[in-house]
């Protein structure tokens, strides 16, 4: 008997290794999956402009980064407390006005050379609901009272007419990869929330269908339809846990990592597990020969980014002989 319906996703068009670029943008839910990409030394930038969760702000963040538009000091507001940007999430804002605009032009230049570099995109819708600033969809409300916005719900066709335009724009020549994001927003209610996933999942059948550059990656229906129960969300029955995560990132090395890259994983895991681990006995000689293994382990892997654990490996052998 089956007691699942496991997803069978559509061969990716585009796979992602460790000689592709990766810039990844969207919801948290985009942090999460990032983050598992970095600790396996994928070269990737994720949310230069921090997270991002309806498709407007997350286009618009690519126009800047496109364009290389600087922040400038007019743009910030301050609650008397701290200089914020309608554009940025709340952790680039700062008590001081050239602080949070050196955080935020900072961001811009990161994000336009991850933009420059990338071959492969990865964006991840969270909400099709948004908010409006004198009739400007803002990335994030910077908790400014609800009477200053205007809040609707985005069109199917006004994200794919948005996204038409990057696509034979600044993200011509690039493979595109979206998500819908399993994370609820339970603020919307739950008829609301069903029905901005239906908008979002929608909008990205259309891109897919519109563009051979783009593919869709189910890693909404993986949570809501092949996992299917609480156990899989969090105590705030809002965000994956985190076995449902770890399942979704099988998922993802499965169903989107090249062949070379899924050879290469394991060894490159051994590695950075190898730099976490603490030794019972780490002034003798048998943790002096694992930390030279260990770099010799680096060695066969010249073009990723191991400088962290290579100095843990090289302090170790210097500090014990």
């Amino acid at each position: 008997m089956k007691f699942r319906t496991e997803i069978e996703p559509s061969p990716a068009r585009a796979t992602l290794g460790y000689e592709n670029r990766l810039l990844t943008l969207g919801s948290c839910f985009a942090v999460t999956i990032a983050e598992r990409l970095a600790r396996a030394k994928f070269h990737i930038t994720a949310n230069p402009s921090g997270i991002l969760f309806n498709p407007l702000s997350i286009a618009a963040a690519i126009d800047s980064y496109a364009n290389a538009t600087p922040v400038h000091r007019e743009e910030l507001r301050s609650d008397g407390e701290a200089w914020y940007h309608f554009a940025f999430h709340s952790d680039f804002s700062a008590p001081d006005a050239d602080e949070a605009l050196r955080r935020m032009n900072d961001a811009r230049q990161r994000g336009a050379e991850a933009l420059r570099r990338a071959d492969r995109v990865i964006l991840t819708f969270g909400t099709a609901w948004v908010f409006e600033h004198n009739g400007e969809v803002v990335a994030n409300c910077h908790r400014r009272p609800a009477s200053e916005f205007v809040r609707r719900r985005l069109r199917v066709g006004e994200i794919v007419g948005a996204y038409a335009r990057l696509i034979e724009g600044p993200l011509a020549g690039k493979q595109l990869l979206l998500t819908v994001s399993p994370v609820r927003h339970l603020a919307d209610g739950l008829a609301g929330n069903a029905l901005s996933k239906a908008v979002l999942r929608l909008a990205a059948a259309e891109l897919a269908e519109r563009f051979t550059t783009v593919s869709y990656y189910p890693a909404f229906e993986i949570l809501t339809d092949d996992l299917r129960d609480y156990r899989f969300y969090a105590e705030d029955l809002v965000h994956p846990a985190p076995q449902a995560v770890e399942y979704l990132w099988e998922r993802v090395v499965a169903d989107l990592l090249s062949d070379e890259a899924r050879q290469q994983l394991p060894a490159i895991e051994a590695i950075v597990a190898a730099a976490a681990h603490r030794p019972r006995h780490p002034q003798g000689d048998a943790h002096r020969a694992f930390c030279r293994r260990q770099l010799e382990r680096i060695a066969a892997f010249p073009g990723l980014d191991f400088h962290a654990e290579a100095e843990y490996f090289r302090r170790c052998i210097e500090i014990n002989s």
